[in-house]
């Protein structure tokens, strides 16, 4: 067969697409929507890594200090910049405190001029939240004038939360405790390279993206298809005025690969109306700018020729069980059994191809990303394969029921593939779903730890500023809205020798109640001081003798050691049992009351506080935020959380969450899309039957049987094919198998959630098509 003639036939089924009347373009049209919702999430996940690498950029652009920098003196190009991060409820706020040096100074990524003391330059997102009556309590904590908003080189993220506020005298606070540094440019190359992945986390990685996008390609598949039935009667017209077999699939592939064609250029505006409504959506605290989100070129070009492709390889693949004659087409006969077979090579291909790779574990190097990648393409193309042959044997077994039923399920039994094909994307899924989160699960003790904090006995801890006050601070706090206890501990650590630190000692300084939170004793007044038995140190029960004379640990920088302080262990000291801090550390050496305590190691002491809040105030956490901020704008609370993540497996978490709602959305439209085209090819029978007085609620009825019924088998089988993949994927990481229960439900049931929102959206098409009216015919 030559190219022209192949390229003659193909053109003929594309003027059949457009040029065929109502009924042709109508076809053409909801093709053309179902490909381009696939194809708008195609571009976006071929976006995706341009994205990332866009925000790689643009965090390392504005990057000012590292822990390892070099210091530098101060010129007329240099700056110094303060952290000032806050957190406001759940979100994270950047904040940079800035002091130019000299005219020369560096200007941060999105900023024109620096701010002067006492004024700010914040982020778009900020300052709707701090015009907004959600952020009054920000406002109390961010004390600034905004003169400015940073522009979009300076954020990388369209919702980011950031400022940069101006401020004297900084380098005084750098050398307490204020993290920050004095730098001469912004930009650190440092920031990209990072350390070697886990392999396991690489698995995690391929899987998400194999599982994201599999769906997508079977509704693709799928919505080449739409009208096929109808289209197949048109066909066999073709045959009475001489076309051959063989030609009509070439037309009737013409007429997909016009639709498909169609699809890519409204999938392209999809993606294009998408990208520009990127930046006013935040999903799971993930934002772009539209600029982002650019498709590779090469991955761009590789999507519009595989569409058309695909459109036409499964057109032609599905006539190939259809007879088209002059009279009729065959397929309205009871067609012939599908066999089980060759849908079985399917998945037990995937499971050869995983198989070399259980076991693997994070030790054996990294897993083969070609076989991963196929393995779970197979196990999950096996689910389309084996939906179709198990609606076909369970419908053909349906016996005897009521009016609806029987309407719902002989017509399943007449067209079972087509209703296999609307939930096939839906099957793929949540069978792939249902492994990622098994996988999820099974990993998570890898990655997630408790932490050692004991959030039941306080939920954030703050240092007391330098020079401050620790009583009128402690005061302070305990005033504070939402705060039910606060613990106070002093520290200092002195050694046995004047001059040096070889044998040291903690001393710990609090009130009694303070104290219990560290150490279990019988009675306690203000005066008494307390050894800790079995502590930490070795040379505690040595050093806290009755009568030992301990010193200040020298400081190279304070001047002479003669001038060391020193203070004499008393012989009225009492024993102790050591307990846990809420951090988890043990205090071990002395215990000292504040009445008990000199004057003169008071200046050498360091304190913390721990804070238990009151779960019912709201906001209790940004009340406590907000005093800090009044006494030290620079210092930040920390707040305690009972679980640890890695920072790479939390990402990996967020994106899987973030493309899964994507394919939601997906799968959600083209279901639509699917059933919307299945009741308009019924419409004629819909409307028989209501002209035989047939009632609109049991064809209603019957139309919800018919998709419940695959539905439920697809669900049924995908969680089989989603556990046994889950399982598979846990044992090449070499993880125990345990049916994660809790996921597997609620995977099934969102599910099911969507097919049931699509159906009802799609029920009131079904009542304006219920009309006798519709029989009529031109």
């Amino acid at each position: 067969m030559s190219v022209r003639q192949w390229s003659r036939d193909l053109a003929m089924g594309a003027r059949f697409a457009f040029a065929g009347g109502r009924e042709g373009w109508t076809r053409a049209l909801l093709t053309a929507v179902g490909v381009g919702l696939g194809v708008a999430l195609l571009l976006l996940t071929t976006a995706i890594p341009n994205a990332l690498a866009e925000r790689d950029r643009r965090e390392e652009a504005r990057s000012d200090h590292t822990f390892s920098q070099q210091k530098i003196p101060k010129a007329d190009d240099t700056l110094v910049v303060v952290d000032s991060d806050t957190t406001y409820r759940d979100l994270d706020v950047r904040g940079r405190v800035l002091e130019a040096e000299g005219p020369r100074a560096p200007l941060p990524p999105g900023v024109s001029a620096f701010p002067a003391a006492g004024e700010m330059v914040v982020s778009p997102a900020l300052k709707e939240l701090l015009d907004s009556d959600e952020g009054k309590l920000l406002r109390e904590r961010l004390d600034y004038r905004i003169t400015g908003t940073i522009g979009e080189q300076g954020l990388v993220g369209s919702h980011e939360l950031a400022y940069f506020a101006g401020g004297k005298g900084l380098m005084k606070l750098l050398e307490g405790s204020a993290s920050g540094a004095r730098i001469d440019s912004f930009g650190n190359d440092d920031l990209g390279s990072s350390d070697r992945w886990d392999p396991v986390l690489l698995l995690l990685v391929l899987v998400v993206f194999v599982v994201l996008l599999m769906p997508v390609a079977v509704f693709i598949a799928a919505a080449v298809r739409f009208g096929g039935e109808r289209r197949d009667r048109r066909l066999a017209a073709l045959r009475l005025v001489g076309s051959d077999s063989r030609m009509t699939r070439r037309i009737a592939a013409g007429e997909a690969l016009a639709g498909s064609v169609l699809g890519l250029v409204l999938g392209t505006g999809f993606f294009l109306l998408g990208r520009e409504l990127a930046a006013s959506v935040e999903v799971f605290r993930v934002s772009v700018f539209p600029s982002y989100l650019n498709p590779s070129p090469v991955l761009a070009v590789l999507v519009a020729l595989a569409v058309p492709a695909a459109a036409v390889l499964v057109t032609i693949l599905a006539l190939r069980g259809v007879v088209i004659e002059p009279l009729g087409v065959v397929r309205t006969a009871k067609p012939s059994r599908r066999r089980l077979w060759w849908r079985l090579l399917l998945p037990l291909g995937g499971l050869a191809l995983l198989y070399p790779m259980i076991g693997q574990g994070d030790d054996g190097g990294n897993f083969n990303q070609y076989l991963v990648v196929g393995g779970v393409m197979l196990l999950l193309i096996g689910v389309t394969a084996l939906l179709p042959w198990m609606v076909e044997r369970v419908v053909a077994r349906l016996g005897a029921g009521g009016v609806a039923w029987q309407l719902a399920v002989r017509r399943l039994q007449l067209s079972s593939g087509a209703a296999a094909r609307m939930v096939n994307g839906i099957a793929v899924a949540v069978a792939g779903a249902i492994a990622l989160q098994m996988l999820f699960a099974g990993v998570e003790g890898d990655y997630t730890r408790a932490s050692q904090y004991d959030v039941t006995r306080a939920q954030m801890s703050a240092d007391v500023p330098d020079g401050a006050d620790t009583a009128a601070t402690v005061g302070k706090y305990r005033d504070t809205e939402g705060v039910r206890k606060v613990t106070a501990l002093s520290d200092v650590h002195l050694g046995d020798r004047r001059g040096e630190d070889e044998s040291i000692i903690q001393i710990t300084v609090a009130d009694c109640a303070s104290l219990r939170e560290v150490a279990t004793f019988a009675s306690c007044r203000d005066g008494d001081v307390f050894a800790v038995k079995r502590s930490q140190y070795d040379e505690s029960e040595r050093l806290a003798k009755p009568g030992t004379t301990l010193w200040e640990l020298p400081d190279d920088d304070s001047g002479s050691r003669e001038r060391l302080i020193s203070w004499t262990v008393p012989r009225d000291i009492r024993q102790a049992q050591s307990r846990e801090d809420p951090t988890g550390y043990d205090h071990g050496g002395i215990l000292i009351t504040p009445g008990a305590l000199p004057e003169k190691l008071r200046a050498l002491t360091t304190t913390r506080l721990f804070l238990s809040l009151d779960p019912s105030v709201p906001d209790a956490y940004d009340h406590v935020r907000n005093t800090a901020a009044r006494l030290d704008p620079l210092v930040e609370p920390m707040t305690w959380s009972s679980v640890e993540s890695n920072e790479r497996y939390a990402t990996i978490r967020t994106g899987l969450s973030v493309g899964a709602a994507c394919v939601l959305a997906l799968i959600g439209a083209s279901l639509l899309v699917s059933q919307l085209e299945q009741l308009r090819e019924r419409r004629k029978l819909l409307s028989s039957l209501v002209a035989f007085g047939t009632r609109r609620r049991t064809l209603g009825l019957s139309v919800l049987w018919q998709t419940a019924i695959p539905i439920g088998l697809g669900l049924l089988l995908a969680a089989t094919v989603g556990m046994a993949l889950g399982a598979v994927l846990l044992r090449m990481t070499n993880t125990p198998v345990r049916v994660n229960w809790p996921s597997v439900l609620s995977m099934t049931g969102i599910g099911a959630g969507v097919v049931l929102v699509v159906t009802l959206l799609s029920l009131p098409p079904l009542l304006k098509l219920m009309r006798p009216d519709g029989l009529r015919t031109e």
